[in-house]
């Protein structure tokens, strides 16, 4: 059994933990989930890099919401270089997973958003791991996790 992490925060607002690990769990009995919660978004890439160093992930998640002030976009950015050092250091794929509260009009709009962009991008992880074909059929669809998919802007020939 392939074992995947999956990293969320104290800090968001709505666990997207849970929507990620129900939906891998749905998809597949190919994975094992390891679940952590963080406090807040900085702490998303240690752990990551934990859960595929020490338990033998294959890959993670990293699942955040950094709030609305200008200090939580720079922690937000500061998390992503910290994420992408985590997967070349370990060389293994951390989906980053953010939603920002202005993404959303409204709370309920928020709530759908976070849930659908963690299951979307839990089905990410399972192509990647178990489907890697699927992966490739999607290449230049423009895929968008948690909206609606934009299509290609061209067609190869």
């Amino acid at each position: 059994m392939i074992r995947v992490g999956v990293v969320d925060t104290s800090f968001a607002r709505v666990d997207m933990g849970r929507a990620a690990e129900e939906e891998i769990k749905r998809l597949t009995t190919k994975l094992k989930v390891v679940r952590r919660t963080v406090p807040g978004i900085k702490d998303l890439a240690v752990e990551c890099k934990v859960l595929i160093e020490r338990e033998g992930c294959e890959a993670c998640m990293a699942l955040g919401m950094p709030g609305r002030d200008e200090k939580d976009k720079l922690s937000a950015l500061v998390a992503s270089y910290g994420i992408m050092m985590a997967q070349l250091m370990t060389g293994k794929h951390i989906l980053e997973v953010f939603v920002h509260e202005e993404e959303a009009e409204s709370e309920a709009e928020l709530v759908e958003l976070c849930r659908m962009r963690a299951k979307e991008h839990a089905r990410n992880l399972v192509r990647m791991l178990l489907h890697p074909e699927d992966m490739l059929r999607l290449a230049g669809t423009g895929q968008r996790e948690g909206f609606p998919d934009v299509g290609s802007a061209k067609k190869l020939r």
